[in-house]
């Protein structure tokens, strides 16, 4: 039996995408008159300049990430049948508002507070933001059900149930205590050895659980062939 009810989630979402379009189109009218980073080096410096049009376009871009991946989403758990697949997909979706979500705020923080007149950013809050961001969502990673838009969707996790979900688990607990380190050592970690220790771990922890997906798969009796 299908749920067609509009959840919480499904509210959520409407609020970011509304929020995120809002947004952009306010930074189109009434954003920065001057050049706006639109680019950052491992220090968080600004390497590339544009204008006002090309951040409103970036956000406006992450309101349809938003509509696509979080909406994609909660239609997904609208049509699940079964309750357990249709709690995992509902997962997905918050997993999504909290990626895009505070990436979107990222952008926003980044490129505002290095826009002409704008104070100066403060030291190790990229550094924060970003671990922030890969805590919350690591928290849920694990629980989310197999679909073609959230976690680790390699070949062997979609060939075998317990690939995915062990892979998935074994990504949020370490995105999640990565991004916890990376709030912890923020205020005190030299920049920009900081943020690259994160990128580096994240790239780190992503391969690990690709190969652990194709592990997992590779000795499941129940794995579907190719």
């Amino acid at each position: 039996m299908t749920d067609h009810r509009f959840t919480l989630l499904d509210a959520l979402t409407a609020v970011l995408i509304a929020g995120l379009a809002a947004a952009a189109a306010w930074i189109a009218v009434a954003g920065p008159s001057g050049p706006v980073p639109m680019h950052f080096d491992a220090a968080m410096q600004p390497d590339r300049w544009g204008d006002r049009s090309e951040l409103a376009m970036l956000i406006g871009f992450m309101a349809v990430m938003t509509a696509v991946t979080a909406g994609g989403m909660g239609r997904f758990a609208a049509r699940a049948v079964e309750p357990s697949r249709r709690r995992g997909l509902r997962v997905g979706q918050l997993v999504s508002l909290l990626a895009i979500g505070g990436a979107s705020v990222l952008i926003l923080w980044a490129s505002l507070s290095h826009s002409e007149g704008a104070a100066p950013p403060v030291a190790g809050l990229g550094m924060a933001l970003t671990g922030l961001i890969f805590a919350v969502t690591g928290a849920f990673l694990g629980r989310v059900a197999p679909n073609p838009l959230v976690g680790v969707r390699t070949p062997w996790a979609f060939k075998s149930r317990l690939a995915w979900d062990r892979s998935n688990r074994l990504a949020g607990r370490l995105f999640f205590w990565l991004g916890v380190l990376a709030v912890v050592a923020a205020p005190f970690a030299p920049q920009p050895a900081g943020i690259i220790v994160v990128v580096v771990g994240v790239l780190i922890a992503a391969l690990w659980s690709i190969v652990e997906s194709w592990r997992v798969w590779r000795t499941d009796p129940d794995r579907q062939p190719f």
